[in-house]
């Protein structure tokens, strides 16, 4: 038996592990810092400061908005009158406008006026042919001396009817027809006349003149037309133009104030605008007022009354009315532009005079002539308020006068705390006349049917 000896198997050796990547991904970082490192250096030391120095000048951001002076517009409160108008919207319409037409049929033998004349009132306009009308009254005239002559003769028939029934010589029935023929005779005689005085009114209307004084407009039909009764234009528009009137209308809760002084006895002037509301074109006087407001609109119509020596109002034109009712007079009056309105109500900036700082002071209004606007309360006369640059300005800003410099100190001196009526924001919210260019000084704007500068504010 033969002894088998095993070798003991030999393990192989592991292949080596690689080396470790720390050293790798600590160089990658530190390569990366170094790039992040020195962006930094280069926007610390290049680039900011020439950010700081682009903003420098300009005084950018809130804080800077805070420490400026703003340079603004004043005007001193005085004492003034103010006009308490009510305004409307008006039509030129003419007292008198006139069709002229034809009464009756035949054909236009003549027109004696130019277009655009002024004719008076009678004066000549045009003529009918008149023959076949005068025929028509000769021969009416004829039948009523034909009739007469039966009627005569009727008549001393009937006296001898009459005489010889008082003899008992003819029946009495005989004196009855006999009157009755009286009678139709003289009816013949009345319808005759009444012929003849058709026909000589026919003759006057073939004579066609002026109902009216005024302006002559457009012919409607030319010479040697055959005109008729139904003709619906007619031969001319005449249009009275001296005097001239204009209607327009005011909001139903005013009449009040426009009757009150009508009772009186007073005047009111009235003056009229073009469409733009900016250019006077006439002046006259209130003539009168309508007897009823229209409920569709819940306004009442007026009628003013114009010289119009000049023909400055022309018929259908439209223009804005303003009626004068009465004068507020030696009242506080500022320029309208100063009067701002926002969460307090209606307010105004007034100036302080001592550190050159403007506060916030809310007013009641009163009346308005477009320029000005009187203030019932809460501003005394000769006090001082900013009119323009008041889109900037909050409770306490410093402000620049005109004519004056501001001084080194208060460039860049922040102001204490931004106390504004109604929040922390500024409390206007609206400004009278805004046209939107930042100063607040637009000219007046167009009111709306019937409005009046006369409202109280708030």
């Amino acid at each position: 038996m033969s002894t088998q000896i095993t070798q003991p198997t030999q393990l192989k050796p592991s292949p080596p592990s690689p080396p470790p990547r720390k050293s790798k991904a600590r160089a990658r970082l530190l390569v990366f810092g170094l790039i992040l490192l020195a962006l930094a250096a280069v926007w610390f030391f290049v680039i900011r400061p020439r950010e700081g120095q682009q903003q420098q000048p300009g005084q950018l951001g809130r804080h800077a908005f805070m420490n400026s002076v703003m340079p603004v517009g004043i005007a001193v409160a005085e004492k003034g009158d103010i006009p308490i108008t009510l305004e409307g919207l008006g039509t030129v319409t003419p007292l008198a406008t006139v069709t002229v037409k034809t009464q009756i049929n035949g054909q236009l033998m003549q027109i004696a006026f130019n277009e655009g004349q002024l004719v008076k009132k009678g004066d000549f306009l045009a003529q009918i042919d008149p023959r076949i009308y005068q025929a028509q009254l000769e021969q009416f005239q004829g039948q009523l001396v034909r009739d007469q002559a039966l009627l005569a003769d009727a008549k001393l028939d009937l006296a001898r009817y009459q005489k010889l029934a008082a003899q008992d010589s003819i029946a009495f029935q005989q004196v009855d027809t006999q009157q009755a023929t009286v009678k139709q005779d003289e009816g013949n005689v009345l319808v005759d006349q009444a012929q003849i005085d058709t026909a000589k009114v026919n003759l006057v209307y073939c004579h066609i003149d002026s109902p009216v004084e005024g302006i002559v407009g457009i012919r409607q039909v030319d010479q040697g037309n055959y005109v008729q009764t139904s003709d619906t234009n007619g031969i001319v528009v005449i249009t009275q133009m001296q005097p001239m009137s204009v209607i327009f209308t005011i909001p139903e809760d005013k009449i009040s104030q426009v009757t009150k002084r009508l009772h009186e006895g007073v005047t009111l002037p009235v003056t009229a605008y073009d469409r733009t509301d900016t250019t006077q074109i006439a002046t006259g006087t209130l003539a009168t007022t309508d007897n009823q407001v229209d409920t569709s609109t819940g306004t009442v119509k007026l009628r003013a009354l114009f010289p119009n020596d000049k023909e400055e109002l022309f018929p259908q034109q439209f223009v804005n009315a303003r009626l004068l009712v009465d004068t507020l007079k030696d009242t506080v009056v500022v320029p309208t532009p100063a009067i701002q309105i926002g969460a307090p109500g209606s307010y105004v900036y007034v100036v302080n005079s001592s550190d050159s700082t403007v506060s916030v002071r809310v007013v009641k209004t009163g009346p308005s002539d477009g320029q000005r606007t009187a203030i019932l309360s809460g501003l005394e006369l000769g006090e001082t308020v900013v009119t323009d640059g008041v889109d900037r300005l909050y409770d306490g800003a410093k402000v620049q006068l005109p004519g004056n410099q501001p001084s080194n100190d208060t460039l860049g001196r922040p102001h204490q705390g931004f106390g504004r009526p109604g929040g922390s924001g500024s409390p206007r919210e609206h400004h009278h006349n805004w046209n939107g260019n930042g100063n607040g000084s637009g000219g007046p704007q167009r009111k709306p049917p019937g409005a009046s500068n006369s409202g109280a504010g708030s």
